[in-house]
């Protein structure tokens, strides 16, 4: 693709975006660079660096005729894809694509990739992680850590690129086509950025398109929508389940998993020195592991990682035992499907800190589940009020003004051998930068009780 004096824009300057213009610019375009933000709100050093690039800035906002003046558009994953600029530039037939679909072009790695409402973070780690195991160079990332274009306009050579992939990178994907696509769960989620659940499913399934004879598609079959989607002809279909058995490339069975590629033998995994909590973890364990075997990685190799593999930070992360009450940070319970999981992780009483900002979800779901476990709830954020009359006359609940209040208020109602657990079923913006942020600050109210 030629990029040299093609006049390209870049919308949105987070990470993927300033990846993306450090890229072009070097590759001779004429990079102009578009965000929301205004000149004050962005980080000194973007100012600082667009400049001696040489890139035209348009702060504030986006202005139509910048988007048509460009001869190619490429948006960062947190842009909406109906924002009105883009739908104007989409109609004089200007490419808009994304950050990830760049790179595609300019890279031959074969690619794993990950996707679903939740899990693809845990699963993404973990399988770059067994590659490692295996002896392979391997570059993880995605909308997981660095981005893809930074592998791919670097230096170095990976045997194979593990990259998570969200539901927006799919939506400005044109020319993916993954060795391996992993699609683990398909539940209600942002629902503020799609027009409707079947829109986010549809993009959701856009991880298969492109591929063909010799690809793996491997699938959840106790999703409904995935348990019913085919995906295109030639490519070889591992479906998994925690509940059925036959024709399932992966099952559990006993205190493990049996797994195998069609026509193949079938291996046992034990899972009883897997670090991971939660029935999920187990049917994440069951894709990672097809994905393994797919890739021919040694069995010896699958049951090492399977037991050393200790998941990521704020994600059904054990955050500290104070008088026998245990504290759990599951800060990446975005969305009511992860908080459900979340919740169902544990056979012991509940203290649930839950709220953030709203994205459109029904919480009727999060009851039929707490109602059996959660003994009172702490309701925090923009979202609280709306949870609170999803509550009402149902589970008990108090609403807190700050992450320290809610953690200081779950544990002067918790019991030994309780559990106080941080599941939001909402996003962090109202509150933190992001999930990372709500949950350190959650761990840290929990060591203020330690030392209180």
């Amino acid at each position: 693709m030629r990029l040299n004096q093609k006049k390209i824009l870049v919308v949105g300057l987070g990470q993927s975006g300033l990846s993306v213009v450090r890229y072009l610019v070097r590759e001779g375009a004429r990079v102009m660079a578009s965000d929301m933000k205004r000149e004050a709100d962005l980080d000194p050093g973007t100012i600082r660096e667009m400049k001696a690039l040489g890139v035209k800035l348009e702060t504030g906002g986006h202005i139509t005729d910048t988007f048509l003046r460009a001869e190619r558009i490429i948006v960062s994953p947190g842009v909406p894809s109906d924002l009105s600029p883009l739908t104007a530039a989409k109609e004089k037939g200007i490419p808009v694509t994304g950050e990830m679909d760049l790179a595609v072009q300019i890279i031959n790695t074969p690619i794993v990739a990950v996707t679903g409402t939740n899990g693809k973070s845990t699963v993404t780690a973990f399988l770059g992680s067994l590659l490692q195991n295996a002896g392979h160079k391997v570059f993880v990332g995605g909308n997981l850590g660095p981005p893809l274009i930074e592998y791919a306009a670097g230096g170095s050579k990976a045997d194979v690129a593990v990259v998570e992939v969200s539901s927006f990178q799919l939506d400005t994907m044109e020319g993916f086509s993954p060795l391996v696509a992993v699609l683990l769960n398909i539940s209600p989620d942002h629902l503020d950025r799609y027009p409707n659940y079947e829109a986010y499913v549809q993009s959701k399934l856009k991880i298969f398109k492109n591929q063909g004879a010799g690809d793996f598609a491997i699938l959840n079959d106790d999703d409904d929508v995935l348990s019913a989607f085919s995906p295109p002809k030639d490519v070889s279909v591992l479906r998994y389940s925690l509940k059925k058995k036959n024709l399932r490339q992966a099952f559990v069975e006993g205190k493990g998993i049996r797994v195998g590629l069609p026509g193949k033998e079938t291996h046992f995994f034990d899972l009883q020195e897997c670090p991971l909590p939660g029935k999920h973890n187990v049917a994440n364990m069951m894709a990672a592991a097809l994905a393994g075997l797919a890739l021919n990685v040694e069995l010896p190799v699958i049951q090492h990682t399977l037991e050393q593999f200790q998941g990521l930070p704020h994600r059904l992360e054990f955050a500290g035992r104070i008088r026998e009450v245990d504290f759990y940070d599951d800060s990446k319970a975005t969305n009511v499907d992860a908080a459900i999981r979340s919740i169902a992780s544990f056979d012991r009483p509940i203290i649930l800190i839950a709220g953030g900002r709203h994205k459109g979800s029904d919480y009727a779901p999060l009851m039929r589940v707490a109602k059996k476990r959660v003994k009172k709830a702490f309701l925090m954020g923009e979202s609280k009020q709306i949870m609170a009359e999803a509550f009402e006359d149902k589970i008990p609940y108090a609403t807190a003004d700050s992450m320290d209040d809610a953690v200081t208020k779950a544990f002067s109602v918790a019991k030994p051998h309780d559990v106080v657990l941080l599941a939001p079923a909402c996003s962090s913006f109202d509150m933190f930068t992001d999930y990372g942020h709500r949950g350190s600050v959650f761990k840290k109210a929990v060591k203020g009780l330690q030392h209180g």
